[in-house]
């Protein structure tokens, strides 16, 4: 089933049920308020919330509405924990030979991983703002997973039992905060600004045989603007699959319900499939060329971040974002909704509702 959450002007927004073909949604309140009650418990919401589904894509329920991704917050707009990894170590790989860096052997047996802010996630649609170009905006194409209740020391095994959702990511980078950030020896922060999801997430099975358990086996599609410049392979050279993250993160800690666990850019060996980063492509054009052509984003540039299913069918919805100036007033504490816009549900028949061993965005 696809899961999305409508912006009502509160944090955490509204549950709905959006159909398979994304033309149509339902409230889903009166199971589960909010995506995070339905992950708490589950077992006993999901089959309802499936019995839902089933209605809108094969019945004709009553007060369904018109589904606009415009109108969704992230799916989780805020969550407990968000951890990113760098799966695709080719991407690690191209970085640090771009800068004559040696590559670690240990990176390709055992996951770089992060643990990011979760607070305050993007909406698909919302504006990405920063204060300053001059910090190198740069895009990040991921696959996310959205787990239960997950015990420690979980084996790679049982991980796979535990994925709940699968989302679309635009990992957002400040690639020029990162070095002075990692010098220090304590990690990201600053440079990981507020990450933006999909509208929709999506059960494993939405994904058919796309999802073997492990891996999305979809390419993932990126625009700067209206130029097409990634259609990297999600299934293709991703050295650890979800169930290897999981439980690399659940070694010390349980996970809770509602964790999220990014992939990391997705990269490919083949670089005809483009990119879906630009710190990439720069890395790619200094190591063939030996110099840097592709800039950073600039104000008033858009992205778009899409996966295509077998039919040709958008799987997630689109992350179509623009980059913009920091206005302050859109910071403040009055700005609830994802992206400081609450809009509320205003869609028509919608009832009012190890450091040191990276540099510049090795990870992901």
């Amino acid at each position: 089933m696809k899961l999305a959450t409508l912006d009502d002007g509160t944090r955490d927004g509204q549950l709905i049920v959006v159909s398979r073909d994304l033309q149509r949604a339902h409230l889903a309140t009166s199971i589960a308020p909010r995506l995070q009650s339905a992950l708490d418990d589950w077992p006993f919401m999901a089959p309802q919330l499936a019995d839902l589904y089933d209605t809108l894509n094969f019945g004709k329920p009553r007060h369904a509405f018109g589904f606009d991704p415009r109108h969704c917050l992230a799916p989780l707009p805020r969550a407990y924990q968000w951890a990113d990894a760098s799966s695709y170590v080719n991407h690690v790989e191209l970085l640090r030979r771009a800068r004559g860096a040696p590559m670690p052997e240990r990176f390709w047996h055992d996951p770089l991983m992060y643990q990011g802010g979760s607070d305050d996630f993007l909406g698909a649609c919302r504006p990405a703002l920063f204060a300053s170009e001059q910090w190198g905006i740069d895009f990040e194409a991921e696959i996310a997973v959205v787990v239960d209740d997950v015990p420690m020391q979980c084996s790679r095994e049982d991980a796979t039992i535990h994925v709940r959702l699968l989302m679309l990511v635009n990992d957002w980078s400040l690639r020029h905060l990162i070095p002075d950030e990692l010098a220090k020896g304590f990690g990201f922060f600053q440079s990981k600004p507020a990450t933006a999801f999909a509208p929709v997430a999506v059960t494993p099975e939405e994904a058919g045989d796309a999802w073997d358990g492990e891996r999305l086996h979809l390419p993932v599609l990126c625009w700067r603007n209206k130029e097409l410049v990634g259609s990297a392979h999600a299934g293709e050279d991703m050295v650890f699959g979800f169930p290897a993250l999981i439980a690399h993160a659940a070694k010390t800690r349980r996970l809770r319900a509602g964790s999220i666990f990014g992939s990391g850019t997705v990269s490919n060996r083949d670089h005809r499939r483009g990119v879906s980063c630009i710190a990439e492509a720069r890395a790619r054009e200094d190591i063939e060329n030996g110099e840097v052509r592709t800039p950073y984003l600039r104000f008033g540039e858009r992205v778009r971040i899409e996966v295509l299913d077998a039919q040709a069918q958008s799987l997630f919805g689109a992350i179509d974002q623009e980059v913009l100036a920091l206005d302050r007033e859109d910071s403040g504490p009055g700005a609830l909704s994802a992206g400081g816009h609450a809009i509320g549900a205003s869609i028509r028949g919608a009832p009012s509702v190890e450091p040191s061993a990276v540099h510049e965005g090795d990870r992901g």
